[in-house]
């Protein structure tokens, strides 16, 4: 009636490599720390942080590959894209919109969604159809059409996590970052749902008196869990629960985030910095990882070298074709200038989810054609994350398109670099005259919105009186530098270590 010493060994060897794979990834995560505290105090940006935790992932696992690590603490490390999706993503996307200096985003807003949706589609469509006229002139692997299409489609959406990790601790500036982070966080939406679970949230905390010292951890709990609700329920609607988060990340920093105690908003900042934090890096780490041990089919060289020139020509589709029709519609002094739309071309990069979804065909579609598939687009994702990503800040300077992120004087640039918003203009002459008109049409819906909200939205969802705001959401923000690396301070927030 006793229980062998096999039935006992399973359990417990089990644990023991849960063990085993836990530890090797805190070591890599403390390690890509240190190692990106280095780089950032050597100045040494041709190496972001983003790119020394994917090496770092590659490295590691490249030896566990070598030594013939046991399968079951290989286990540990196998990219799960529900893992991804539903516990990585959420935070690093609602911190970024909890961050966010609003009016260069709103600003831009019609700009950003037609990169997004419009840009998006054509490079969908280019990058496909490049991809099936290719093999059929037999210069690459030969894939049916509508994989075609589906490649082109997973490969041509930026990344949001690589893009908020590269650009912010480049401290890029404020009109360009705008444009690349809303067109990789809006490409795979076209509606902005349940945001009113965020104005819930502030009716909640400006009326059930939680701010008062005993309820002061329940106040923090409930609003850490808002964000996660919003995510969740719009993902059970099958909708977009990236853009819902980030959309209530930005209504309740503006209208909930008042409504906390002062050591409530000093928390909730302090634990969305290190959560994304930790998320982001642990993303890159597992990815890089998860390449080193996954199958590729590397012998269609050919494949993966013409993938890699098609996708450069469909950016290019999209930037310039997006970029040349929102100026049509814009005045002079708002147009997209040329030297960001080149940032906007170099600096589409790939990541986490283009590597999710190419992982998720090598099971749906048949004949190797997945494997092929996910075998081109993790190569485009380590060529941007490492090479153009290493790069991408000498082409930003390059281009004079860097802002510095801890001096404050970001806003100022906003306002009198790049056309975007216009500078102070002179009353005398025609030309003034005419410049002042412009720019009264360009002020008339976002001065409308800005006294909607000064006049009821902030008295309304906060215990504030909106004319005692000196700064709004679409009105005086601009003078908020942009966030820069998130594992650099709490540039922003009310936190202070000290």
């Amino acid at each position: 009636m006793g229980i062998s010493p096999a039935e006992l060994g399973s359990p417990g060897k089990e644990q023991q490599a849960a063990g085993v794979g836990i530890l090797l990834q805190i070591m890599m995560l403390v390690l890509s720390f240190v190692v990106g505290h280095v780089l950032r105090r050597h100045k040494f940006y041709y190496l972001p942080e983003a790119s020394a935790s994917l090496l770092i992932g590659l490295i590691v696992g490249g030896l566990a590959n070598i030594s013939d690590t046991e399968t079951s603490i290989r286990t540990w490390f196998n990219f799960h894209e529900e893992f991804f999706f539903l516990f990585l993503l959420p935070p690093i996307i609602f911190q970024s919109g909890f961050s966010l200096s609003p009016k260069p985003f709103f600003s831009n807003f019609g700009a950003i969604v037609t990169f997004a949706i419009l840009g998006t589609f054509i490079a969908s469509v280019v990058a496909g159809v490049l991809v099936y006229l290719g093999g059929l002139m037999y210069v690459m692997y030969g894939l049916p059409f509508v994989e075609c299409l589906m490649f082109g489609a997973l490969i041509s959406a930026t990344d949001p996590v690589t893009v908020l990790s590269i650009f912010q601790e480049l401290g890029t500036d404020m009109n360009l970052y705008a444009l690349v982070f809303g067109e990789s966080v809006l490409n795979d939406a076209d509606n902005v749902p349940c945001v009113g679970v965020g104005f819930t949230s502030a009716l909640l905390f400006k009326y059930a008196g939680l701010d008062i010292d005993n309820l002061q951890n329940l106040e923090c709990c409930l609003f850490v869990l808002f964000p996660y609700f919003s995510y969740m329920l719009v993902e059970g609607l099958r909708l977009s629960g990236i853009v819902s988060i980030l959309f209530t990340g930005i209504v309740m920093k503006h209208y909930t985030y008042s409504n906390l105690s002062e050591n409530s908003q000093q928390f909730v900042s302090a634990f969305f910095h290190l959560i994304s934090s930790l998320a982001e890096t642990f993303t890159f780490i597992y990815m890089g990882f998860d390449i080193a041990m996954e199958k590729h089919s590397w012998s269609h060289v050919g494949f993966i070298s013409f993938s890699i020139l098609f996708i450069g020509v469909a950016r290019a589709a999209n930037v310039f074709s997006c970029a040349f029709l929102v100026n049509l519609v814009r005045p002079v002094h708002r147009q997209v200038p040329l030297k960001h739309q080149k940032a906007l071309w170099y600096s589409g990069l790939r990541g986490a989810m283009a590597f999710a979804l190419a992982l998720q065909s090598v099971h749906d579609l048949p004949e190797g054609h997945g494997q092929i598939i996910f075998t081109a687009t993790t190569a485009i994702v380590v060529l941007t994350v490492l090479l153009i990503g290493g790069s991408t800040g000498t082409m930003l300077e390059a281009l004079q398109v860097v802002g510095d992120g801890h001096d404050g004087h970001l806003g100022e640039s906003f306002e009198l670099n790049n056309g975007y918003v216009a500078p102070s203009y002179n009353e005398d002459g025609t030309a003034g005259n005419r410049f002042k008109m412009k720019l009264k049409e360009f002020q008339k819906s976002t001065v409308s919105f800005s006294a909607l909200d000064r006049n009821y939205l902030t008295p309304f969802f906060t215990s504030q009186n909106g004319e005692d705001e000196e700064e709004h959401v679409f009105g005086n923000s601009s003078d908020e530098p942009m966030p820069s690396s998130r594992r650099g301070g709490f540039h922003g927030h009310s936190y202070n270590p000290t």
